[in-house]
């Protein structure tokens, strides 16, 4: 929300469609940047970091050392838009 001048008040934002989409396509971009910036404070901090490398669970040391976890199963692969079900059975 943005202030008035005349009242100090904060005024609502009006979005247009074409506004909300822009800001929405920026989503990934935002998530994949927020998730480079953790990992990278995390091993600075002195801590690991547990990540999927090729095929790999992966603890990464701050002092860059790898350590393999366990294999895991490939990705599977979601077109946008697409749902899927989980089943608990």
């Amino acid at each position: 929300m943005k202030k008035t001048e005349a009242t100090g008040t904060k005024k609502p934002q009006v979005f247009t469609e074409l506004g909300m989409k822009r800001k929405e396509n920026r989503i990934p971009q935002l998530a994949e940047n927020a998730v480079k910036k953790a990992r990278t404070q995390t091993l600075a901090s002195g801590r690991s970091v547990i990540e999927s490398v090729g095929g790999q669970l992966v603890e990464t040391r701050p002092d860059g050392s790898r350590k393999v976890i366990k294999s895991i199963p490939p990705p599977t692969p979601v077109a946008a838009g697409q749902k899927r079900v989980r089943r608990t059975t």
